[in-house]
């Protein structure tokens, strides 16, 4: 890996943990909230193993770490002992902070609790992601659980957070653990917005039309866009027609939506949103578009 790369990865995963430990320290711990991390789980298990919440999140966090080193790689397990060792203390030393508070300080009512936990949880959670690594906590789990089953980051996370946040319902009840819910469903849609972040989203558009090659032309010299030329065969008729395809900003595509429809009221267009493109032909270079057309 490039130094720089190594760096900008090393810097994510400090500021996503540094944000969940603020998490922790000023919204889960102060009102119990059942969040599903190993904060959310330490909550859960007060009343069973009285041990102080931050001791119990050192400990779950060491031996999480382990269970990532077996299942995940060493790779990973190298950018994730940052954060085996920068969480515990974050923590600490946050937690410490807000006990130099009244104690109803940082008390909050629950659905405010869970939605400001999901956002700061999901958040930091998304930037350890993007730098392929965790942040020592329950996201492990979560992360074998995606490369096992081959699902997104942010449902691996949802489905281990409400797996959590139910063993709450035996020590605070259904309606601490539904509260628990509310923060691990927005945690998982934070983190799939933050993986993206910084992506180019598109339209993907594929058209056929009988007028195709107008329209191609259209779309390489009006729109500077460059376009596939796919073979396409009709079911029902068996007729041959070229289907083109083309990625455009979402700006754009009501624009060319409009023109296509002009050339040929008939055409049939199949539009679908797209996260990211890379490469040539969707890239902008000294204000221009940078295209490929073959």
């Amino acid at each position: 890996m490039k130094k720089k790369n190594w760096i900008k990865d090393l810097i994510f995963v400090l500021i996503g943990n540094l944000i969940i430990a603020c998490e922790v320290a000023f919204i889960v711990l102060p009102n119990d909230l059942l969040d599903g991390g190993i904060a959310g789980l330490s909550v859960a298990l007060q009343p069973l193993i009285p041990i102080d919440p931050v001791w119990m999140i050192n400990g779950l966090t060491i031996g999480l770490f382990f269970l990532g080193l077996i299942f995940l790689g060493k790779a990973f397990a190298l950018k994730t002992v940052v954060s085996a060792i920068a969480y515990p203390v974050f923590v600490t030393i946050l937690s410490s902070v807000a006990a130099q508070f009244p104690e109803s300080t940082f008390v909050l009512p629950d659905y405010l609790a869970a939605i400001y936990a999901g956002v700061l949880a999901g958040f930091g959670l998304g930037l350890a992601f993007r730098a392929n690594a965790s942040t020592g906590g329950m996201d492990i789990p979560a992360l074998i659980l995606r490369k096992y089953a081959r699902i997104p980051s942010g449902q691996a996370v949802m489905i281990i957070d409400v797996l959590t946040v139910s063993l709450g319902i035996f020590t605070y009840g259904l309606q601490k653990a539904l509260v628990g819910i509310i923060t691990a469903f927005i945690a998982g849609q934070v983190i799939n917005k933050t993986v993206l972040l910084g992506s180019q989203s598109a339209k993907n558009v594929m058209i056929i039309s009988s007028k195709w090659e107008e329209v191609q032309d259209y779309l390489m010299e009006t729109m500077s866009r460059g376009v596939t030329v796919l073979s396409g065969k009709g079911g029902y008729t068996s007729q041959e027609r070229p289907v083109l395809m083309c990625v455009l900003s979402r700006k754009e595509y009501p624009l060319v939506e409009q023109e296509v429809n002009r050339i040929d009221p008939a055409a049939f267009m199949i539009v679908s949103d797209v996260n990211e493109i890379h490469g040539s032909g969707f890239t902008f270079e000294d204000g221009t578009i940078n295209r490929n057309v073959w």
